[in-house]
């Protein structure tokens, strides 16, 4: 069997996380099967969704490196497949013909009105609110009148008369879940619009595209009865179905908002790398035996096995994908960094601004300084605009913790005259000064760095102090000094 497998988003809003590690899992499924991983669109809902969303889905996934692997073909890439398109070529009419054949498809006319007027019947019955069925015994006779009236319909499904249905479920065990029949309605499968509902749509599809295996979040569970229905009345054969678990926010509470970031892309545009975010979301309820943590994206695909996707809920802990996102940027080379920033900052124009006018072999040395302490790609021009002003602007918090000291303007002093004479200024010969300096006025060295550092960044932190005197060069740590002993005191 060739593994098929696809990520269905409805084009409604960005690609949240849960989305994203949806794709994620069945993308690293059919990699590993050697299989096939597909995009589809499910544009149905003619109210929501918008041309926007469905860019953000798409630069969403190219983001995060999850390539698909059919779909027509424009300008050498595969674009997604979209349910509306599909509904102009007429594939579900096909379908809801078969059922119409089978009897497990009626009109419905009933209005607003009358369902609203159902659901308070049933519960004010104590009953669980669902379609009572009137309309399944009009004839084609009573359509005709109907449709002579100018009355809307819409087509529903004919449930069968079973029990319970059980799904399969690969990660909920051999058991699966059972579902009450009798609390499943005859849902909807063609709006009055002509357009198909969700649950049809995408059951037409997962057979028209050979689907093998439904993977997807919990989130889905209540529509999978209603599908395998109609699986089994067309006489198909079911995929495997596996439903992941959801993801919770730090106070157990489903993900939003409120949690901090839940859109793929406002990731990318903090500074965090795809392949940061994608191994955090990898473990967002899966691991290995020995609980792994960094992987390889290579890695990642031979060990991830559906089976050891976990029942319980994910918990997303923002800090520690930006703990994951340090360990990436320490991963990777400063010229890879450098590469990476400034494609990053081409879509930030406060950023852009900012660094207009570096030089990005510059850059690149000062990021190689810095990258240790890097976090994310935006924490780049904070940490290393110091080497780009003319004029250091001076923290008043590290002129008042540092200069006010009764040595500082002594060690300013001393130093502007010594390293005038200094002929190695390497980082090694910078620092061995300090040290002797402060030993030879018996001081401790934090009484000669920190006034030194505040000298020549105006900052209490920032890069190794004598890497960035030795970067920044003997002139231009001579004016820093000569201009803080001017300004400072």
């Amino acid at each position: 069997m060739t593994i098929r497998v696809r990520f269905a988003p409805s084009p409604t809003g960005y690609l949240h996380i849960g989305g994203a590690r949806t794709a994620l899992f069945n993308w690293l499924f059919a990699r590993k099967n050697k299989g096939t991983f597909i995009l589809r669109i499910e544009d149905t809902d003619e109210v929501r969704s918008t041309d926007e969303s469905v860019g953000a889905i798409i630069k969403s996934m190219r983001w995060l490196g999850l390539d698909w692997d059919e779909g027509p073909e424009v300008g050498g890439s595969h674009e997604p497949y979209f349910q509306v398109q599909r509904k102009e070529k007429g594939i579900y009419q096909q379908y809801i013909e078969k059922l119409f054949e089978k009897g497990n498809a009626y009109r419905c006319y009933c209005t607003t009105e009358d369902l609203e007027e159902m659901r308070d019947k049933a519960k004010k019955e104590g009953k669980q609110p669902k379609y009572d069925r009137r309309c399944l015994s009009l004839t084609e006779n009573d359509w005709k009148q109907n449709d002579a009236k100018g009355k809307p319909y819409v087509i529903r499904f004919k449930r069968p008369d079973e029990e319970t249905i059980t799904i399969p479920d690969i990660i909920c065990g051999e058991n699966g879940v059972t579902f009450d029949n009798n609390l499943l309605d005859d849902f909807v499968l063609v709006k009055s619009s002509g357009v198909p509902t969700y649950n049809f749509a995408c059951v037409v599809d997962d057979i028209e595209m050979e689907i093998t295996h439904v993977f997807r979040g919990n989130d889905h569970l209540s529509n999978t009865p209603k599908q395998v229905q109609l699986y089994k009345v067309l006489e198909k054969e079911l995929p495997k179905f596996a439903h992941f678990s959801m993801i919770l926010g730090s106070d157990g509470s489903r993900l939003s908002k409120r949690h901090g970031h839940t859109s793929v892309l406002e990731y990318r545009d903090e500074g965090y790398l795809p392949e940061a975010l994608k191994n955090y979301l990898a473990l967002l309820g899966w691991s290995t035996e020995d609980s792994q943590q960094i992987f390889e994206q290579d890695e990642l695909i031979e060990k991830f096995s559906v089976e050891r996707c976990s029942t319980s809920a994910a918990v997303f802990d923002p800090q520690k994908l930006l703990w994951m996102n340090g360990e990436y940027i320490r991963k990777k080379s400063a010229s890879e960094i450098t590469k990476r920033f400034f494609y990053f900052a081409t879509k930030n124009a406060e950023i852009q601004e900012k660094i207009k006018g570096w030089d990005k072999s510059l850059v690149e040395k000062y990021i190689g300084v810095e990258q240790e302490k890097l976090k994310l790609l935006s924490d780049i021009p904070g940490r290393i605009d110091i080497f780009f002003v003319d004029n250091v602007e001076y923290e008043p918090e590290a002129v008042n913790k540092v200069l006010k000291k009764d040595t500082a303007r002594m060690v300013l002093e001393e130093s502007l005259k010594r390293l005038e004479n200094q002929s190695d200024f390497g980082a090694e010969a910078l620092e061995k000064y300090a040290r002797d300096f402060a030993a030879e006025k018996n001081v401790g060295t934090g009484k000669v760095f920190h006034p030194l550092r505040v000298a020549v960044s105006g900052r209490t932190q920032g890069p190794s102090l004598f890497h960035m005197m030795e970067l920044l060069g003997k002139d231009k740590v001579l004016k820093r000094i000569n201009d803080c002993l001017n300004s400072c005191f």
